[in-house]
């Protein structure tokens, strides 16, 4: 587990602060971005193992923003944050491509075991899927 890089997508940034020194304290390696833009170029300058992204976001959403990220960058794991299930959500984001859904707050021990099988299934994707 240790080394993973991730990238956490959430406005609430008293929320992604807190959550990514708890994974820093596990190894992770975690950048943070506060909307789908800063979230876009942080992919675009830097390769990540998962992103963990929040559903609700203000302007381009986090559904919105998962379909962007496995257009362009298919390979990554993207796990789904929420404050509320919604079945349907769930349903259309697994469609889409991502690798889990978590309520928030996140149980620490799911949610680093999600990020681990998420980077493992990254890491061993065929050639050519990256």
């Amino acid at each position: 587990m240790k080394g993973i890089k991730i990238l956490l997508v959430d406005d609430e940034k008293d929320f992604s602060r807190i959550l990514a020194r708890r994974l820093n304290k596990r190894g992770m390696n975690v950048s943070t971005a506060s909307c789908a833009s800063e979230a876009m170029e942080t992919l675009r300058l830097d390769e990540m193992d998962v992103v963990l992204l929040d559903v609700k976001m203000p302007g381009r959403d986090g559904v919105r923003l998962l379909g962007e990220i496995k257009t362009l960058y298919p390979q990554i794991a993207v796990l789904m944050l929420t404050a509320h299930i919604n079945p349907d959500l769930v349903i259309s984001c697994l469609s889409m491509g991502a690798n889990g859904y978590l309520t928030k707050p996140a149980d620490m021990g799911e949610l680093t075991e999600k990020i681990a099988n998420a980077a493992l299934s990254r890491k061993t994707a065929p050639v050519g899927e990256k």
